[in-house]
């Protein structure tokens, strides 16, 4: 299996037979956000990315997986337009944004030994507003 130069950091997981690989994608990559479209698209292209390189490594041991949020509270969205948190808000069942700490427990364990069966796979932290 060859990668390109800039991604060292896959061979060595294949060549140990064993790693976790997480990326950040967004709801808004699944559902697309009015005025947010080039964020979106970005983010669309981090579940592509996942879903492909997910099925590539499947069977050296490097799991990939992919964490969706919704909005977040966090010094990210301190400049983010209020009707956009507005919407956000509104479009959650739950009522409210996330809290990072919930998103990094999903992280750990996507990362953790207690996952060895997911790999490529898209998962909401959305508080319902997940459609798919």
């Amino acid at each position: 299996m060859s990668f390109p130069d800039g991604v060292p950091v896959i061979a060595g997981m294949v060549a140990a037979g064993w790693g976790r690989i997480v990326t950040l994608a967004s709801i808004a990559g699944k559902d697309g956000n009015p005025a947010q479209s080039a964020y979106s698209a970005s983010k669309a292209a981090v579940i592509a990315m996942t879903k492909s390189l997910g099925k590539e490594l499947a069977t050296t041991g490097v799991l990939v997986n992919a964490v969706a949020p919704s909005a977040v509270a966090t010094a990210m969205n301190a400049d983010t337009d209020p009707a956009i948190l507005a919407r956000s808000q509104s479009l959650t069942p739950m009522g409210r944004f996330g809290r990072p700490d919930e998103i990094a427990e999903l992280i750990a364990w996507f990362c953790s030994e207690q996952l060895s069966f997911s790999t490529g796979a898209v998962n909401d932290a959305s508080g319902g507003r997940a459609t798919y």
